[in-house]
């Protein structure tokens, strides 16, 4: 017929069986775009999330003192900032006339009970003992402290001023009065920060929220404090982001026995997730995405690659998680996969044009009316 012959082989006739898109290489090619491959693979994926934290005082632990009466400072004791107190410490003394008032008011409470504790009306005896024991609470109230109650109460000598004591251990970080200073109930004497533990502030990334929860253990470590790691806990997670940063900022703990952390350090913050995900994983660069899609091209035989569409997860340290779309076992691309794509999409597009033709019924043969004579 005067027409050259084509081979037809069966690898060219089970094409028709390839789904739209799917791709076919020679190896020389394959290798040439330096394509890679990976195995879907079943396992546990973990998270470490890496950031810099700063270290911040214990808010659970500072103590603002402020005086229950008005009056003058006299004497103070811990006069410098930085400067570490016990609990118990005297900090300074305070001259009240309203305090000295409530001394005297104590002590004649103290002689009327003496003269009528013996009084046969017992109602008299009982209005002696509360009188007492009122005026007693209202000392207290004050602040006065035990050990001088307990000598106004034996010598009913009347002391013109009043110690504060410290409540708890701590630093002195501020001070708020100097000798000689009227101070009122509004004045802030003292600001003290028991350093034994720490607050670190950090920040992680919106992608790493899903791993981390309160309770996660946590390494860190400071330039200041070189070689040693410290050990702590991930506290709270802060139920709001950072607007200019798009961050949110977790709180850690950590003892500080040695009070080597110092507030407002910069620390390299380590914090182990606890989470980990039964799950089928891949390396991240096998994904693809494009626009609402995410897909990925799995290798179907030599040469032969097609794309799928997956569902993706969580993802941690160049790994990804496949919720739907792919079995464990199957290989995907990792490498040269956007060339292979692009063909692929080329190939999906000309087989959605070439449907219409495909559907067409084939020409029809002329047929010829019964009676009438055929030509050569």
């Amino acid at each position: 017929m005067g027409m050259d012959y084509l081979p037809v082989y069966a690898e060219d006739e089970a094409k028709t069986d390839d789904l739209a898109g799917a791709v076919r290489i020679d190896a020389a090619t394959v290798q040439n775009i330096g394509v890679r491959t990976a195995l879907a693979k079943q396992t546990l994926l973990s998270h470490v999330v890496r950031a810099v934290g700063r270290v911040a005082y214990d808010e659970e632990h500072i103590v603002r003192l402020h005086p229950k009466t008005e009056g003058w400072i006299e004497t103070l004791r811990a006069d410098k900032t930085g400067q570490r107190v016990r609990k118990n410490e005297e900090l300074l003394s305070i001259y009240s006339p309203q305090l000295v008032a409530s001394q005297q008011e104590y002590v004649l409470a103290l002689n009327n009970l003496k003269v009528l504790e013996k009084s046969p009306i017992e109602d008299i005896r009982r209005g002696a003992e509360e009188l007492v024991k009122s005026s007693r609470e209202r000392l207290k109230l004050l602040d006065v402290p035990a050990h001088q109650l307990h000598d106004l109460t034996d010598s009913q000598s009347i002391k013109k001023s009043l110690h504060i004591h410290t409540p708890a251990d701590g630093i002195v970080i501020n001070i708020g009065a100097r000798e000689g200073q009227y101070v009122t109930p509004e004045t802030e004497l003292y600001m003290i920060a028991d350093l034994s533990t720490v607050w670190v502030y950090a920040e992680i990334y919106e992608y790493e929220l899903p791993w981390v929860k309160e309770g996660d253990p946590v390494e860190m470590r400071l330039a200041g404090v070189p070689g040693r790691t410290f050990k702590g806990r991930l506290a709270f997670i802060y139920p709001y982001a950072e607007a200019k940063t798009r961050t949110i900022k977790v709180r850690l703990v950590f003892d500080n026995a040695d009070l080597l952390l110092k507030p407002d350090m910069f620390a390299e913050v380590t914090i182990h997730a606890g989470k980990q995900v039964d799950t089928v994983v891949i390396p991240a660069e096998a994904v693809i995405r494009s626009g609402a899609q995410t897909q990925v091209l799995v290798v179907r035989g030599p040469g032969k690659f097609e794309p799928r569409q997956v569902t993706t997860g969580l993802s941690s340290n160049n790994d990804i998680a496949i919720l739907d779309g792919l079995t464990a076992g199957e290989e995907v691309v990792t490498s040269a996969q956007f060339l292979i794509d692009s063909e692929s999409k080329l190939n999906e597009a000309t087989s959605k044009m070439m449907e219409p033709a495909a559907s067409q019924p084939a020409n029809k043969s002329l047929s010829v009316e019964p009676g009438a004579h055929q030509h050569d």
